[in-house]
């Protein structure tokens, strides 16, 4: 390759770039001038509808792959979750760097576990296999919609819950400051309101500010989106039981997407992970059989064990009143061919058949 900028192409949200630079400093410290290109899609465009209903062809990564594949850039960076199975003619999945966790976890205001939520929870996600889960685990929890960037799910979260204590402390320093004058501060809070916001953080401060519609007890998220987004210890979270919450296929995992030979091998010889590599294989091959593109309520991941691939899969109905869940273990040498074969067992085990009905019940809404 002739020394020149790489042109990487990336989706403008704060956790996009963050995986963007990424990749980028990654080329970088290989010597690789690179430079990044922020790409407005079409998921980016439309903030108020759920992710299952802005259709199959990727939301959040057409756009992208049509720069690369018209030349304008060298590559684009996605989250693998948000891919569709089938890509473009042309397009090759050239990079994935080592995955990040890849499970989900329950933020609350004070990092209850999902056991602990009272009955009647609501409960925020956007994602279809979320919802199913919880509903699966929990049948008394109240999903409701929740979109934006990672940073908006839990303002949102902490939104009414800081507002309305903010209410209660100006209501107490009334109440003091009427009765014993401005200097005695026998309320009900130790803080004076002023004192106290200024001990919130700016996460809290942001959420002040934020109107939202719906009350939330709790929010589900990526452990990799809010580690990447600097939120892990900024937020109180569980981990969900991932024997219940299988996460999405390939998440955690970033893709590096090219059209070129010249530089799928240079992104390929740079930045892919063998290992992270052969996990997604076969959890977008295993989805990609059993038809649930990538909205579907499935959750798949695999782990190299070995000379063994261990793979989880939950297939579930929408409300989560049926799941099938399974495991197997795939020979390392031929993981691909051993994923298909899996895939087709679960079809005839009811799999296909839920991931139908899922899907109609997303287009019917």
């Amino acid at each position: 390759m002739t020394n020149r900028t790489l042109r990487l192409a990336t989706r403008g949200s704060a956790l996009a770039r963050t995986q963007a630079a990424s990749v980028q400093d990654a080329l970088a410290s290989r010597r690789l001038d690179v430079e990044l290109v922020e790409v407005e899609t079409e998921g980016d465009k439309i903030q108020d509808t759920l992710i299952h209903r802005l259709g199959k062809t990727g939301a959040f990564v057409r756009a992208l792959d049509e720069r690369v594949l018209d030349g304008e850039v060298d590559a684009a960076v996605h989250s693998m979750k948000d891919m569709p199975t089938e890509k473009p003619n042309g397009l090759v999945v050239a990079g994935v760097p080592e995955r990040a966790p890849a499970g989900d976890v329950l933020v609350t205001r004070e990092g209850h576990d999902i056991d602990d939520l009272p009955e009647g929870a609501v409960v925020g996600t956007s994602s279809l296999r979320r919802q199913a889960q919880l509903l699966n685990y929990r049948d008394d929890l109240e999903v409701e919609p929740l979109r934006g960037n990672v940073d908006t799910r839990v303002e949102k979260l902490l939104a009414t819950h800081l507002q309305r204590e903010h209410e209660q402390r100006v209501d107490d320093d009334k109440e003091r400051q009427g009765k014993h004058g401005k200097t005695d501060h026998d309320g009900e809070f130790d803080q004076r309101v002023d004192e106290w916001f200024d001990s919130l953080s700016e996460l809290e401060r942001q959420a002040m500010e934020r109107k939202v519609d719906t009350e939330y007890d709790a929010i589900v998220l990526a452990e990799a989106g809010l580690k990447r987004s600097g939120l892990l210890d900024k937020v109180s979270y569980a981990r969900l039981p991932r024997s219940d919450f299988v996460p999405a296929p390939g998440q955690g995992a970033i893709a590096v997407t090219a059209s070129d030979e010249e530089i799928i091998d240079l992104v390929h010889d740079k930045l892919d992970h063998a290992r992270t590599r052969v996990e997604t294989t076969v959890e977008r091959t295993i989805l990609a059989e059993l038809g649930g593109g990538c909205i579907a309520p499935v959750g798949i991941h695999a782990l190299v064990q070995g000379k063994h691939v261990h793979v989880d899969v939950h297939v579930l109905a929408t409300d989560g009143s049926e799941a099938i869940k399974t495991t197997r273990d795939l020979p390392i040498g031929n993981h691909a061919t051993a994923a298909r074969d899996f895939a087709a067992d679960l079809r005839e085990r009811g799999a296909g058949q839920l991931i139908e009905e899922a899907s109609a019940d997303a287009e019917d809404e």
